[in-house]
């Protein structure tokens, strides 16, 4: 009876919680939208099993989760914690990116840096909140919609925070076609909605060469506290675009990103446990990052609005919102609601150039906040 009684005593069903059950739900929530919605799959459904993972209660004998030192599950939450897999992720990232119709039309350039208006809001928002400047930072980067840089961020300057902060900005880049809709209507007319951009004109290989490295150069001289995710996001561009490397970029753009993905969704899910993540803070992280977003999206869309009062060419002010940095889901989310109102009306390739402006826009917000704090 001993034997039998040790067994259940750290066994999961004796040590369940309420809290355990609540986050299972919601692993089992992520992992459905994933498959059923096709809401951002490659993140959730590994993000969604080390949610699980995480909340299956074991004794305090039992040294095997992302916080006992030396399990193997602590050793793969290392590249979340010290940072190493953001910049392994913006490589592939880079290798991805086609910065073609950015550079065609720089001018929507601007959008990009103006969707990066949630991140400072909400800093300042965090700031009204009690939150100290440094964790405020971390938490407001979820504005820019970009999930390696969040994690990168709140590795420095908020670890305690890391596991919120993360599930918060994975969370809301998948229900970016729920909630950029609604924002992008309210903002705009049905006759702004409707109108037609020319199409972007061919970019020649000697700029799509030169992009990196003139970019990279001009980023980290205004952000170098970046250096280490702009760095590996243009390495990785001209890894794609130099023409003489393209085993490098290959091997970048699909198996080292998908390994690095495996592994910092699971470890991140993993860290939801119910005793470390339930807490009052996670409830004011998740609100501040919602707002992050909207503001977000909303200064990507007003600023267009503000452009077209002085272009002759007028821009389309549904592709503001893909100024956020979740490539290319928000650009997809722009032709969606474009095709809405014009089914003959194409906005992707003029969304993908404040789209990937937004990529650089963020990483450049973070390296403000890192020489700041």
């Amino acid at each position: 009876m001993n034997v039998l009684y040790n067994f259940f005593e750290s066994g999961a069903f004796f040590n369940l919680s309420w809290g355990n059950i609540l986050m299972i739900i919601v692993g089992i929530i992520f992992i459905t939208l994933a498959i059923r919605k096709n809401y951002e799959p490659l993140l959730l459904v590994p993000i969604g099993f080390g949610i699980l993972m995480g909340n299956i209660p074991l004794s305090p004998e039992v040294k095997i989760g992302v916080y006992d030192e030396g399990s193997v599950m602590w050793t793969l939450y290392r590249g979340v914690v010290d940072g190493w897999y953001p910049p392994l992720i913006f490589l592939g990232v880079g290798a991805l990116t086609d910065f073609s119709a950015m550079l065609s039309k720089p001018r929507l350039i601007i959008l990009g840096a103006a969707a990066q208006l949630g991140i400072f809001a909400t800093f300042i928002f965090g700031i009204a909140l009690g939150f100290p400047q440094d964790t405020a930072a971390a938490i407001s980067i979820i504005g820019g919609a970009d999930g390696p840089t969040s994690i990168y961020l709140a590795s420095k300057l908020a670890p305690e925070y890391l596991g919120a902060i993360a599930i918060a900005a994975y969370s809301y880049m998948a229900l970016i076609p729920v909630i950029q809709p609604p924002i992008v209507r309210l903002l705009t007319t049905k006759k702004e909605r409707l109108i037609r951009m020319k199409p972007t004109n061919p970019v020649s290989k000697e700029l799509r060469v030169a992009f990196p490295i003139i970019g990279f150069i001009i980023t980290a001289a205004i952000a170098p506290e970046a250096l280490t995710l702009l760095g590996m996001l243009f390495f990785g561009n001209l890894l794609k675009e130099c023409g003489v490397t393209d085993r490098l970029g290959n091997t970048a753009k699909t198996a080292m990103i998908d390994i690095v993905t495996i592994l910092l969704g699971l470890t991140v899910g993993a860290s939801t446990n119910a005793a470390h993540f339930l807490t009052p803070v996670s409830i004011k992280i998740f609100v501040m990052g919602a707002c992050a977003f909207a503001f977000s999206t909303a200064g990507g869309v007003i600023f267009a609005k503000i452009m077209n009062l002085f272009l002759k060419e007028k821009i389309n002010p549904i592709i503001g919102a893909a100024g956020v940095s979740a490539v290319p889901a928000a650009a997809r989310v722009s032709q969606m609601l474009g095709a809405k109102e014009d089914p003959t009306n194409f906005l992707l390739m003029h969304a993908m150039a404040p789209n990937v402006a937004g990529i650089i826009g963020s990483a450049v917000a973070a390296g403000v906040f890192l020489a700041a704090f």
